[in-house]
């Protein structure tokens, strides 16, 4: 019980840890990061800057980064990156993976964050997830985006699952109806653990080491409408097969 008390205690510590490097990561980032956001033509400057910024975080946290690459990626070109969603580490955690200029949709409550949200909406896709119009409104947007050699990062889940005991909730089909139409290549990524390293706020976190699959990206060239509940089912078992396979290496993934 004490043992217990302890880590949730740690936890929200090292919780108030990460949003504190948030908070100095971007106020230091900042005359860099508004200047590239002020422009789509400027967008990969910012990527980059991003990618810098999500860098200083993981350190900033004693995350090490582990890496698993299932093909050589050609980062020449954008991609529509499909991703399992367990933790707020997801999205920096691809910043660091993911080399080519890519947006991600996010929730729009996002956007309310001090500071972080103000660069959030400047640079990501916004959804409201009781909005019809909203959700047709990201999909327009991916397409201006796809059509500008800029890829687009989706968590098919819709969240991250309540239900820590659900391995990979079922996938929603705008991000492979989205590729389909586009002639866009999926990238799907694997994360093993982040929820470990950094749940919910008074459930624990720790530093540690972070482990993800960068998978072979699927060609979607002669695909239709027709193929789309083919392309999500074929990436949701080639995710969760992956993920069964860190929990049988360890139980610690879990």
């Amino acid at each position: 019980m004490i043992l217990s008390g302890l880590r949730i205690v740690f936890g929200c510590i090292y919780h108030i840890w990460y949003y504190f490097l948030m908070l100095i990561s971007i106020c230091g980032l900042s005359p860099w990061l508004y200047s590239y956001s002020h422009k789509s033509s400027s967008f990969q400057k910012f990527y980059g800057f991003a990618r810098l910024w999500s860098a200083w975080i993981l350190n900033g946290m004693f995350l090490i980064r582990s890496v698993k690459y299932k093909a050589k990626i050609p980062w020449d070109r954008p991609y529509v990156i499909v991703a399992n969603h367990t933790s707020e580490l997801d999205v920096m955690y691809c910043y660091r993976l993911i080399k080519s200029p890519t947006v991600f949709i996010g929730k729009k409550e996002l956007s309310k964050i001090p500071l972080f949200g103000f660069f959030f909406k400047r640079s990501s896709i916004l959804v409201d997830r009781k909005s019809l119009k909203s959700k047709k409104n990201v999909l327009e947007l991916s397409r201006q985006y796809l059509k500008r050699n800029i890829g687009v990062c989706v968590y098919p889940e819709g969240g991250i699952p309540k239900n820590e005991n659900i391995i990979l909730g079922k996938f929603k089909q705008g991000a492979f109806s989205l590729a389909i139409e586009s002639g866009v290549d999926i990238l799907p990524v694997t994360f093993a653990n982040n929820r470990k390293y950094l749940p919910d706020f008074f459930k624990g976190g720790r530093p540690g080491v972070i482990r993800a699959t960068v998978h072979e990206p699927i060609n979607v060239g002669g695909m239709s409408k027709k193929d789309i509940n083919l392309l999500s089912d074929k990436v949701h078992s080639l995710l969760l097969k992956e993920l069964e396979t860190y929990r049988k290496k360890d139980e610690d993934y879990r």
